[in-house]
């Protein structure tokens, strides 16, 4: 269905975080596909078995990926749904892997930098309940990490402050769709300190944009003001972010750090008015709207990546984290493009896949609410995907480096087919994906199964 013949709220909220869909193929493909022996002979000669998706225990077998990581400074995680366990557990323990072993400091999500804020107030310091967070925070378009596989990761990652408190580990949002109203306190009580005289002028420019309402509805009644109402809004944040930038911050280091962070603060206000600017009513403005949202993605992890020295693994869909675009209609430009753009081969993109399973999602057409989240299962692949053939390597799971992979492999993975790729809602139209022009590395499990999901306030 064309963006233009939906409501502009269920477009948006539904492109958000949807790349894709299942990877239905149809029968005269399926009877004209067959995988090549050689294919997968090459592929297990360079795989590396993945002895458990679950965080706990040694991480031996995860090894390998260190030379895959290499001297990266941000790793970009995918995921081929945003809702299946095996996903999610999996990241947290290649991210444990990665802080004891290689120095990562920061877990990104593309949830709202408000909210990585708020739960690093609990990491750092304790402060605040990290269930209430998730409940409140994730909502509509972010609904999928309410969930206790993300619990325990910000609870681990507690832990592990806990016990290091000169090292610490912390939570970055990357997202713009929501900025809840601490963030609105963190630029004034800035201001009121450091430049009061400013602080009547944009406590008026932020009037109007600071949430009052949960952050679903919020959401929600946004994209229902007129376009015109949206722009105006734009403006006003853009204003109150040119007067902040125009200040000079005082001596010292620490004046000068609070100054960065309160800059960049109001710039993550100013992208989120500026997301929702866009006329959604046409498809040049809903691709102009997810291009920017992935561009401005990637400079908040650049920006997070280069003032705080952290490595940084990110998290998102495959289609953000990777650098082809599978919908180059809706999706000009991924996040993981960006990133390249600015770190170069310091930002390493890999994708996960999956032969079967379930998943967690809305329907197509529902408007992203937990009472109307459902469990979906897919798989088998059909024959003539690319999940048909990554799951006849006889390993049942494991992650092989596309970059050196053998040739019969090589030249397999770079040519588009049919994958699963299953963002928020489900099915949504497929689209093709090359593997090895997307990422550096692949992660194949043979089966995932739905997350556990959190009561919400929606539900």
């Amino acid at each position: 269905m064309k963006p233009t013949q939906r409501h502009p709220a269920t477009t948006f909220l539904t492109l958000l975080l949807c790349l894709g869909a299942s990877a239905a193929t149809t029968p005269a493909l399926a009877a004209t596909t067959h995988e090549d022996d050689r294919v997968v002979r090459a592929v297990e000669s360079v795989a590396h078995p993945l002895r458990s998706t679950e965080p706990s225990g040694p991480s031996d077998d995860l090894h390998p990926l260190d030379r895959m990581v290499g001297d990266a400074r941000v790793v970009g995680m995918g995921e081929a749904t945003h809702g299946s366990h095996e996903f999610f557990a999996l990241k947290q323990r290649v991210f444990r892997h990665l802080v004891r072993d290689r120095g990562f400091r920061a877990y990104a999500l593309e949830a709202p930098w408000s909210t990585g804020l708020r739960l690093n107030d609990y990491l750092l310091r304790g402060k605040g309940d990290p269930e209430r967070v998730l409940r409140e925070d994730f909502q509509d378009a972010y609904l999928s990490w309410n969930t206790r596989e993300y619990l325990s990761l910000v609870q681990w990652m507690r832990s592990w402050n806990v016990a290091h408190p000169g090292d610490p580990v912390r939570f970055m949002g990357n997202d713009i769709a929501y900025a809840g109203p601490e963030l609105y306190d963190r630029v004034l009580d800035y201001v009121r300190t450091a430049h009061p005289a400013l602080l009547p002028e944009l406590t008026g420019l932020y009037r109007d944009l600071r949430p009052t309402t949960a952050a679903g509805p919020y959401m929600r009644a946004y994209l229902e003001r007129p376009l015109a109402e949206r722009q105006d809004k734009a403006a006003r944040a853009r204003r109150a972010l040119d007067l902040l930038r125009k200040q000079r911050p005082g001596p010292g280091r620490a004046a000068g750090e609070a100054y960065r962070w309160a800059v960049q603060n109001a710039l993550t206000l100013r992208q989120t008015a500026d997301q929702y600017a866009f006329d959604f009513g046409k498809q040049e403005g809903v691709a102009a709207a997810m291009r920017f949202r992935d561009e401005v993605m990637a400079d908040n992890t650049a920006w997070w990546q280069r003032n705080t020295g952290d490595k940084v693994l990110l998290s998102a869909h495959n289609g953000h984290v990777g650098y082809a675009s599978s919908d180059p209609v809706n999706y000009p430009k991924s996040q993981g493009a960006f990133l390249h753009d600015r770190l170069g081969t310091r930002y390493v993109a890999v994708g996960l896949s999956f032969d079967q399973g379930s998943f967690n999602a809305t329907g197509p057409d529902d408007l992203p609410l937990g009472k109307n989240v459902k469990k979906f299962t897919v798989g088998p692949a059909a024959p003539g995907s690319n999940e048909h053939t990554l799951d006849r390597v006889r390993m049942r799971d494991y992650f092989l480096d596309l970059r050196t992979a053998p040739a019969p492999a090589r030249d397999w993975l770079r040519q588009g087919r049919p994958t699963y790729s299953i963002g928020t809602a489900h099915p949504l139209p497929s689209h093709p994906v090359a593997l090895g022009r997307s990422y550096d590395a692949l992660i194949h499990l043979h089966r995932v199964c739905a997350s556990d999901r959190l009561p919400g306030e929606d539900d």
